[in-house]
């Protein structure tokens, strides 16, 4: 079993086009209601139309959005990850930092939608 985390948003386009620039991530569907983004073919994020299709189980989107939930990624390409976040003027809010309980670089982010993601570098890589 893998997880396939999806969050609603209100553009999906838009937020599509920044996890491919910031993350690197491919377009594995395109559209203005869903996507689903890939690394090396598979999926790894499903991006959502609040109001698309109906589907009860979504939230909502006058709530906070993301509390208690982090987007939590693992990336081999840590260095260049923090420079993109420096290049494109994304606000980090922690890091990035080595976390020694964890063996492993972070750096803590928002998305355009306020979703707060991790990024890691992988395991024992300083």
């Amino acid at each position: 079993m893998y997880p396939q985390p999806l969050i609603a948003v209100v553009d999906v386009e838009k937020t599509s086009q920044w996890y491919q620039t910031i993350l690197g991530l491919d377009s594995g569907h395109g559209g203005k209601e869903y996507e689903q983004l890939m690394f090396e073919k598979r999926m790894v994020l499903q991006l959502h139309q609040w109001q698309a299709h109906e589907h009860t189980h979504l939230g909502c989107p006058e709530l906070p959005i993301g509390n208690g939930v982090l987007l939590w990624f693992e990336s081999a390409q840590f260095d260049e990850l923090v420079e993109r976040l420096r290049t494109h003027q994304v606000e980090v809010l922690e890091g990035p930092q080595y976390n020694a309980n964890a063996h492993h670089r972070e750096v803590w982010f928002k998305d355009p939608n306020g979703y707060t993601l991790v990024v890691a570098s992988t395991y024992g890589d300083i």
